[in-house]
């Protein structure tokens, strides 16, 4: 079974009616067809938005999105099906159809309400990223953390924070601390009682980024028994990708200008996947690191916290560029085929795309927590 932690297609392709999911489309990394190509079997969709909506706007927007999900479910129910609990992923995938999860990214569509994560919850919510790069009043995240916007005093889970967390663990739905600073982290590593995930993040000793885990935060993912979602965007991925991206901006002024210079620079996803677009082919290939570099986050990951606590959270649309022959959810082959290559066995293969998301979706712990890279 192939699970993705982590896919955006639905606030990047479809609320602003770019594509249907349902049909390929030209548009995207993602739809219904070429899913079941790249064997993927298990496909969670985040609701997502940033910092501009805020309190029930936000939460207005979250709800929106889900109407957005369910629209698809509906338009083609032969081929995909909402799993509301882990125990339908088996029935539905047994089925021939794609078992589709929902998630929110960004814990200020809650407006700061507790009560309204049991909305999410009774709409089949599976995990909730406690906060984007904007923090909530009850969690700050790691840009505002490693940007000092937030002061050390005011970092972490506030009271509220914790409550909602607690109603999480009751509840059922998984912290995802991607995203996260490293106050809030530690603070819901000590408070939770149940495994957390860090679905869509990579090391940080590899790309010192501070969207990536450090060797620390690894350890307590595993001491908790979470794990964490290996994140396909290449700016996660190879620490000189930014660099590079930069020195194409500089090398078309008159492109960069018509986009927007300062969107380019800030990261703004949908003006630099028109960038990438408009390059020459011999650029793009210069700019994208090799699939090595994804497979390297994998090895040090799985070596610093052993097999049963990595999964995949690809980011798929949800970032401008991943590496080299990783183009879209069709290429998880490419993927599986490197790792072959690499000593991993049908037995870990089987835990990175599938078991290990299943087990920490489902609030368990691993029958054997010591479990090394290869054998």
């Amino acid at each position: 079974m192939l699970i993705d932690l982590h896919n955006d297609a639905i606030p990047r392709l479809v609320m602003n009616g770019n594509a249907n999911l349902a049909e390929r489309n030209s548009h995207g990394a993602t739809d219904l067809v070429r899913l079941r190509e790249g064997g993927v079997h298990v496909q969670t969709f985040v609701m997502f938005c940033n910092g501009q909506y805020q309190g029930e706007e936000a939460y207005a927007y979250a709800v929106a999105m889900m109407d957005r999900f369910d629209q698809l479910m509906a338009t083609a129910p032969q081929r995909v099906e909402q799993a509301r609990r882990v125990s339908d992923i088996p029935t539905i995938v047994a089925s021939g159809r794609i078992a589709a999860l929902l998630a929110v990214e960004g814990g200020h569509m809650l407006a700061d309400s507790p009560d309204k994560l049991e909305s999410f919850h009774r709409r089949g919510v599976m995990y909730l990223t406690l906060t984007w790069n904007n923090s909530t009043n009850w969690a700050t995240s790691a840009y505002d953390e490693t940007t000092d916007r937030v002061g050390r005093g005011k970092r972490g889970l506030s009271p509220l924070g914790k409550d909602i967390l607690a109603r999480m663990n009751g509840l059922g739905v998984v912290a995802d601390l991607s995203h996260a600073g490293e106050q809030t982290f530690y603070d819901v590593i000590k408070a939770t009682t149940k495994p957390v995930m860090a679905t869509h993040s990579n090391a940080y000793a590899l790309v010192p980024h501070y969207r990536n885990l450090k060797d620390e935060q690894l350890s307590a993912i595993a001491e908790n028994d979470g794990l964490v979602g290996v994140n396909f965007y290449a700016g996660f991925v190879d620490a000189g990708y930014r660099d590079r991206f930069s020195s194409l901006i500089q090398l078309h002024p008159d492109l960069t200008d018509a986009l927007g210079r300062e969107q380019l620079v800030q990261g703004n996803v949908d003006v630099r996947m028109k960038f990438l677009d408009a390059l020459p082919p011999q650029e793009m290939q210069w700019l994208l690191p090799d699939l090595d570099r994804l497979l390297d986050h994998i090895d040090y990951l799985v070596e610093k916290t052993g097999i049963d606590h990595v999964a995949i959270g690809s980011d798929f649309d949800g970032a401008e560029a991943y590496p080299k022959g990783i183009n879209d959810v069709t290429a998880y082959p490419l993927l599986l085929d490197g790792l072959r290559k690499r000593g991993y066995t049908s037995g870990m293969l089987a835990k990175f795309t599938g078991s290990n998301a299943l087990r920490v979706l489902a609030g368990q712990r691993p029958v054997n927590r010591h479990n090394t890279i290869k054998q």
